[in-house]
């Protein structure tokens, strides 16, 4: 078991190292690409898009869907149980709601599948390779932004559930807003002579926003898959390393144990030479 403990824990630091490489890589890119919306959103405040502004409809109870992104495999510590507590916990806080879920990831799907809950889709078997294919993190976000914009059953917001990574030993359970994306304000950090410099678009808003606002919300899904493989591999990481740990321990106590018993037969063993030989 130590053997099988061992080589699991360097299979998921030598997958967490590329995993960490591509996490770094998308964020800043998913930074800037929330800078140029928040700057074109900024300059284009009479534009209105359901999937930037929501939709403007009177209702008590909201038609919310959450996204949860959960790992294909175990064998990860507490990772999986966080997410899912994290889910309850969402569920929990929008009873007043009509909540329906989207299970990217087997273990969600298994959890929530035998609890009742209203399950929309399923993704299955998306990262259980250790990598995240941007087409499938595409078809994802494609199928939300279907469901956001559905005239049968229109839901009013959408939420993506994951485990963002800070490092190979914390893993935070995240819970992000995806549609409607809303007004994202610039930085106020800005120096003025940024802020006052205006910008000149060719195409109109409604051209720039229908490109733009549905690019941004496949990057948002396919980085947060992203950070769910790389929070995978950390926490399977160090859950296989303090497997490996235990299992030297048990070890130690059977080894010492076992010697115990092996001296004990040879002193008895001695004894009854030792007494047979004074006895004849």
């Amino acid at each position: 078991m130590r053997q099988i403990t061992k080589a699991m824990k360097m299979v998921a630091a030598a997958r967490l190292r590329r995993a960490q490489e591509r996490v770094t890589a998308a964020r800043p890119y998913t930074a800037k690409m929330m800078q140029i919306l928040g700057d074109a959103a900024g300059r284009s405040p009479d534009y209105h898009d359901p999937l930037l502004t929501g939709h403007q409809r009177e209702t008590s109870r909201e038609n919310v869907v959450l996204a949860l992104v959960t790992p294909d495999k175990g064998l990860c510590g507490g990772f999986n149980t966080n997410l899912i507590k994290a889910a309850q916990d969402f569920l929990r806080q929008n009873t007043g709601n009509n909540v329906e879920m989207v299970l990217i990831g087997r273990k969600g799907a298994d959890f929530f599948r035998r609890r009742g809950v209203s399950i929309r889709r399923e993704h299955l078997n998306l990262t259980g390779t250790g990598r995240v294919n941007a087409a499938d993190a595409t078809e994802v976000a494609r199928q939300l932004i279907a469901d956001f914009s559905s005239e049968d059953k229109p839901v009013d917001r959408i939420f993506i559930l994951y485990g963002e990574f800070k490092s190979a030993l914390s893993q935070r359970p995240t819970v992000e807003q995806l549609l409607p994306v809303g007004r994202i304000e610039i930085d106020k950090d800005e120096t003025q002579s940024e802020i006052l410099i205006d910008y000149l678009y060719e195409q109109p808003a409604t051209v720039i926003f229908s490109e733009l606002l549905p690019k941004l919300i496949e990057n948002q899904v396919y980085h947060a898959m992203l950070e769910s493989v790389a929070s995978e591999l950390g926490a399977r990481m160090a859950a296989m390393d303090s497997a490996s740990k235990n299992a030297s321990d048990v070890i130690d106590r059977l080894t010492l144990n076992m010697n115990r018993v092996r001296q004990a037969k040879i002193t008895r063993e001695i004894i009854e030479v030792v007494s047979g030989a004074e006895a004849l």
